[in-house]
């Protein structure tokens, strides 16, 4: 069985805990996409740790951990971030990279920062990670897979072709120091020992786990509103967010995907610039952003905080539908026991008048948020892992949002444990 744990907003949505969860019940855990531009926070019995590339099974000795073909690979930020696992108690995981998968070149990571800069006001809100610049030499068919690492002759020359155009553009338009090929030739080499125990074609392996009914989860980074086709675009990722793409970066039959599990925060955040339309300012804002998650609402790879709004339900039944989610999950319900009243965004007034559909981003970024507002229930409910025994009003936020969004919130997570969740019929 394949299940995977996607984002139905902008990212943060609380998905590590879950991916956590469900990660202790699988065989094999799958980073599919994206890079060490966005994280996962955990909180299990090693402490709270921020996962930016290394799957979430990393903390459980029987799984096998997998960096998928499509994810952006960089090489030194993976080993540093084992190795800070490792020296917090964690048992050395087993890891596996696929000999597919494309390494995030240094020089990717300085074109991001080079751009940003040059765009100035008008920059993306990049995390400077390389992610762009490294898609876009994947797709120009110009970047480097982890097997080229193993033949150094071809390897130079390759290095050779690209960094003569990049050369040029790093000096005419950015006005930077150029790259030597023996410089980054050094760095591949380096990169080549470091990967080198972990380097594996994962294609066939993981063929052989789907025969013999392995449980495989695929773990998503970033969500539904980040993905670049049907995402709020340019404020997007460079990588799809969506679980049918799992398929493809995993190396699976898109079939085998049975379940996805969309999540989704009871109040919305994101970190990063584009449309949101049910943003919150000012003391209001600042008093849910110290309240939510574990710690506050702060991203977990820039330490950016966090922007926040009313639950959008709009943005919410778009973003698990292009997910194909069979489950939502329902995280931070406990985050709004403070407040006398919730408000919830159910429509978006645009110039073509009310509607509840996601329109497309020139649209999205003029409408407004069309506000309903629930009472709260006052009171402290963290822990609570029977739907049943929460107050009545926060039953009825739940209930609310599932009739609104039109997709069965099936897990409530209800405080940062990672055993403070609700089952509502799941898996029924």
């Amino acid at each position: 069985m394949v299940k995977a744990i996607v984002g139905a907003n902008w990212g943060d949505e609380g998905k590590g805990k879950l991916t956590d969860v469900f990660a202790a019940e699988s065989d094999i855990v799958i980073r599919f996409q994206g890079g060490a531009n966005a994280g996962h926070t955990i909180i299990n019995n090693y402490g709270k740790f921020a996962l930016h590339q290394l799957p979430s099974g990393v903390f459980h000795s029987h799984i096998t951990n997998i960096i998928g073909n499509g994810v952006a690979l960089n090489i030194n930020s993976l080993m540093t971030e084992l190795q800070s696992v490792i020296d917090r108690g964690v048992p050395t995981p087993k890891l596996m990279i696929s000999e597919r998968t494309q390494i995030v070149m240094p020089y990717h990571v300085l074109f991001d920062e080079y751009e940003e800069e040059r765009l100035g006001k008008a920059a993306f809100g990049s995390t400077k990670s390389g992610i762009a610049p490294f898609y876009s030499d994947k797709y120009s068919k110009i970047g480097f897979q982890v097997c080229e690492l193993f033949d150094e002759q071809s390897l130079r020359e390759k290095l050779i072709r690209v960094l003569e155009v990049k050369n040029k553009i790093i000096k005419t338009i950015y006005g930077k120091e150029e790259i030597s090929v023996d410089d980054m030739m050094s760095v591949m080499l380096k990169y080549r020992d470091m990967v080198a125990p972990y380097t594996a074609n994962t294609f066939d392996f993981l063929q052989k786990a789907i025969k013999e009914n392995k449980t495989i989860l695929l773990e998503g980074q970033l969500g539904s509103l980040r993905d670049p086709d049907f995402g709020i675009y340019p404020m997007v990722t460079s990588s799809s967010t969506l679980a049918s793409y799992g398929a493809i970066g995993a190396g699976i039959p898109a079939r085998e995907i049975t379940e996805v599990v969309a999540v989704t925060k009871a109040y919305s955040s994101c970190v990063g610039a584009g449309a949101f339309t049910s943003e919150i300012f000012g003391d209001e804002a600042e008093q849910l952003r110290k309240r939510g998650g574990d710690g506050g609402e702060y991203g977990a790879t820039t330490g950016r905080p966090r922007r926040m709004g009313y639950f959008d339900c709009v943005a919410t039944r778009y973003g698990c539908a292009a997910q194909g989610a069979t489950d939502v999950a329902l995280t931070c319900l406990d985050v709004l026991g403070y407040m006398d009243e919730i408000n919830v965004c159910v429509a978006y007034e645009t110039e073509d008048g009310v509607t509840t559909s996601f329109p497309v981003t020139p649209l999205l970024e003029k409408a407004k948020p069309v506000i309903e507002t629930l009472p709260g229930w006052k009171c402290d409910i963290r822990g609570i892992t029977d739907f049943e025994l929460l107050p009545e009003n926060a039953k009825n936020y739940v209930r609310f949002i599932e009739e609104k969004i039109g997709f069965p919130i099936t897990i409530v997570s209800n405080g940062p444990g990672r055993d403070e969740i609700i089952y509502r019929n799941y898996g029924k």
